[in-house]
């Protein structure tokens, strides 16, 4: 299943979503750019300069990581997941907020959620990177602010592919309890988000959602009309 877009109209433009999205991609590109590969991310010295080591997060020097390894990614495959996540919920929740906020809630969620990850293992010694926990907020603070929305999404089935349109509430349900059913079945190898020799950062995953539940209301002061999703066009 590949979320494409959801149904909720937004009146301005997602300029913050989109600074967002390109710092991203511009940093990854400087990842690479002496060493690695383009879909296999860059080298492990890059991870380990800029990543946030949890076991080392207690020095000085280090506490900028704690903001650079937002901006990090292992692998093509985990900026492009994040960035399509971000693409499509982002704006939406943007709009709600206004962009001085959603870029404030933004970079909340994700320290919140390095926060988190560093308590289900703080003697870690593996740099944690991405954007993961950070959209993880911004998931969070849109299934409560729009429980009704839908999300096109295409899915492949064998070599054939279709347009389906789902609750959004379901695709990020799903996504939660995959995350909570990971890692307390101990699936969960703290380390760089995305990457497939050091593990997933789950609890960054659930501790981002879990922010952005819970301070979705103190960054959204009024509720708009188009808080509520339009009904959908019957499908026959």
């Amino acid at each position: 299943m590949f979320p494409l877009k959801d149904n909720i109209p937004r009146a301005r433009f997602p300029i913050v979503t989109v600074a967002l999205i390109a710092v991203n991609v511009v940093v990854y590109l400087l990842e690479i750019r002496h060493g690695g590969s383009f879909f296999g991310g860059p080298t492990a010295g890059v991870a380990l300069r800029y990543g946030a080591i949890p076991n080392d997060l207690d020095h000085a020097h280090r506490l900028a990581t704690a903001l650079t390894s937002m901006f990090l990614h292992a692998s093509f495959l985990h900026i492009f997941g994040n960035m399509i996540f971000l693409a499509i919920f982002g704006p939406t929740v943007e709009d709600a907020m206004g962009r001085v906020r959603f870029l404030t809630f933004y970079l909340l969620g994700g320290l919140i959620a390095l926060g988190a990850q560093i308590g289900a293992d703080p003697g870690s010694t593996a740099p944690t990177l991405g954007a993961s926990g950070a959209i993880a907020a911004v998931l969070g603070g849109y299934i409560l602010l729009y429980p009704r929305a839908r999300v096109i999404a295409l899915v492949f089935i064998v070599f054939f592919f279709t347009l389906v349109e789902i609750p959004a509430v379901f695709l990020l349900g799903f996504w939660l309890v995959e995350q909570l059913y990971f890692s307390l079945a101990g699936l969960a190898s703290v380390g760089g988000a995305g990457s497939s020799s050091e593990g997933v950062a789950y609890f960054a995953h659930i501790g981002g959602f879990a922010f952005g539940l819970l301070a979705i209301k103190l960054f959204v002061a009024r509720r708009s009309p188009r808080a509520t999703a339009p009904p959908s066009p019957p499908v026959y």
